[in-house]
């Protein structure tokens, strides 16, 4: 008999879909119970994603590691296969790393407000923390997730708990009355639920048609990454060229989407402006990254080809994202849209790395993924403290707070200055590998991409000036610094930030080897400079010729 083989995936994604229904089930009157019975369960998942992390062997032979597979569906070849890869176990920390500090930052967001007339049947408090247990539970299933129909059921399945943490959760720090904010949070959920369902119908088409064309020449059809990236490798199975560019373009569409991308990412500052904070953070910095880190485990390795074929689009496009965002974040007076265009113009920098299709854009891209979860969290988290406490979203409304709250001004200055990619801060490190990797392939691409950062400089100092310094505004003159608990949710994420600007190094180990892998099965490889050595009079043998080596040597 074999040996039992613990399901730490299946677990560490059973504990917060467990979570969820616990929290929700707790009486009416329990709110605070409810609170600490999601942190626990968020703290236990932490907890198993430090599990995984430990038992992965980022040098080990094959892509995937601590796999469960399990027939499912067997009439249509669906299988319940796990495993992970280096980049999907520095997501899967991400994420149990984050949803504990969105939890404790949105402690009061649910709470009935003063003069609310009290329901005992309706528990908004407890629907709040277990749709965000159960947002992620989904998350960490996709990560894990190594057949592609099992990966599309989650994919989908999230937009449900985030369409309703958006509808029915909303900043009540907007500029309009509360009918009229309702009305806005409704159109912002609706909008984010539509975006992401067109993407979601026209990737099950693509789902279905990679099926057909399993089942068609592998004689019985399969949704399993890895069977048909051998299979492909073996040439079992072989695409046309234009059927293989059809798939992508479906599978990549709803990626797109997700992740977000111009021209489809116009969901985005709505859902994240009507959204509380800590669900902004949910949605930025840990249900977009789902969809940039599909594009590398399931475009890359399913259709090579039209990957390559389509980089050169997808370049421009990153590009387009990276300025777009970054200009109209320069424009914004609303500082929760400005965070979010600024995450677009950052997700352009992550797809760029991906689709550079060299080690080190692909390496900086997953550090991307992280580290602006991570400088993205800080900011939006502070900022939502700030908000709290004046009631406005508005930079117009703000000035001199460093004065008042000099802990709140400085936590929000480190945030925005990750957000900026300063030396010395994580970001640096992802967004300056992702533009060397983008340099040595495509000199153009990369250099305008670095117009980038000097926006980002430019609206994020421009923010901390208009809010931060100069005269005490009157509303702003009895604004009471950070208390103890959100200093719990602020100081681990400055701590990290600042850990990983100077030592990288825990990251790129588990990260690399999966770059690799994936690099291998689209057939790049990193391009050589090659200049021309011209011999020098005098040396070396009479009459040798001219000959073009790797290295250049400058004149």
């Amino acid at each position: 008999m074999a040996a039992f083989s613990f399901p730490l995936l299946t677990v560490t994604a059973a504990v917060p879909a467990i979570g969820a229904i616990a929290t929700a089930a707790v009486p009416a009157a329990r709110r605070t119970a409810a609170k600490w019975l999601a942190l626990l369960f968020s703290l236990a998942t932490l907890v198993l994603a430090v599990v995984i992390a430990v038992r992965f062997r980022p040098g080990a032979k094959g892509p995937f590691q601590l796999t469960e597979s399990h027939a499912w569906i067997r009439d249509f070849g669906v299988r319940y296969d796990l495993g992970v890869d280096g980049i999907a176990v520095a997501l899967i920390g991400l994420t149990a790393l984050l949803i504990p500090f969105v939890i404790l930052a949105g402690w009061h967001d649910a709470d009935p407000l003063e003069g609310a007339v009290p329901n005992r049947r309706w528990r908004p408090t407890q629907g709040f923390f277990a749709l965000i247990l159960a947002v992620e539970a989904m998350v960490v299933i996709a990560f894990e997730a190594t057949d592609v129909f099992l990966f599309y059921i989650f994919f989908e399945a999230m937009l449900i708990p985030m369409y309703f943490l958006i509808g029915g959760f909303g900043d009540r720090a907007g500029p309009h009355g509360e009918e009229q904010a309702a009305t806005q949070r409704s159109y912002a959920a609706v909008k984010f639920l539509l975006y992401n369902l067109a993407g979601g119908l026209i990737m099950l088409a693509a789902v279905i048609g990679l099926y057909a064309v399993t089942a068609h020449q592998l004689g019985a059809g399969t949704f399993s990454l890895q069977q048909i990236v051998e299979a492909r490798a073996s040439g079992r199975l072989t695409l046309g060229t234009g059927t293989e560019r059809l798939l992508f373009l479906g599978f990549f569409f709803a990626f797109a989407v997700k992740a977000p991308l111009w021209p489809l990412h116009t969901w985005l500052p709505n859902a994240m402006g009507e959204a509380t904070s800590p669900v902004a953070v949910l949605i930025t910095a840990v249900v977009d990254k789902v969809g940039t880190f599909a594009m590398l485990r399931f475009c890359l390795q399913l259709f090579p080809a039209a990957s390559s074929w389509a980089t050169p689009a997808i370049l421009v496009l990153s590009l387009i994202s990276i300025l777009y965002g970054a200009l109209l974040a320069v424009g914004q007076r609303d500082i929760k849209r400005l965070i979010a265009y600024a995450s677009i113009s950052h997700f352009g920098f992550i797809i760029l790395g991906i689709f550079a299709m060299t080690s080190q854009g692909q390496a900086g891209a997953t550090l991307y993924m992280v580290n602006h979860g991570l400088s993205t969290a800080a900011l939006m988290l502070v900022a939502g403290f700030l908000i709290s406490r004046r009631g406005s979203r508005l930079i117009a409304d703000y000035g001199g707070v460093q004065k008042v709250a000099p802990v709140l001004a400085g936590t929000f200055l480190v945030g925005g200055l990750a957000t900026l990619s300063l030396p010395g801060l994580a970001p640096f490190i992802s967004e300056f590998l992702v533009l060397v990797g983008t340099f040595s392939r495509y000199p153009a691409i990369g250099a305008i991409g670095t117009l980038g950062i000097v926006l980002a400089a430019l609206y994020v100092l421009v923010l901390y000036q208009r809010t931060m310094t100069g005269a005490v505004r009157a509303e702003v003159g009895g604004m009471r610094d950070l208390r103890a608990r959100e200093l719990v949710v602020v100081a681990p994420l400055i701590a990290l930030l600042l850990f990983l600007g100077v030592y990288p190094k825990p990251l790129t180990d588990i990260v690399n080897p999966a770059v690799g892998h994936t690099l291998s099965v689209v057939d790049k490889k990193d391009p050589k400079p090659t200049v021309r050595v011209t011999a020098v009079p005098g040396q070396g043998r009479p009459g040798q010729a001219v000959r073009d080596q790797d290295v250049e040597a400058a004149k």
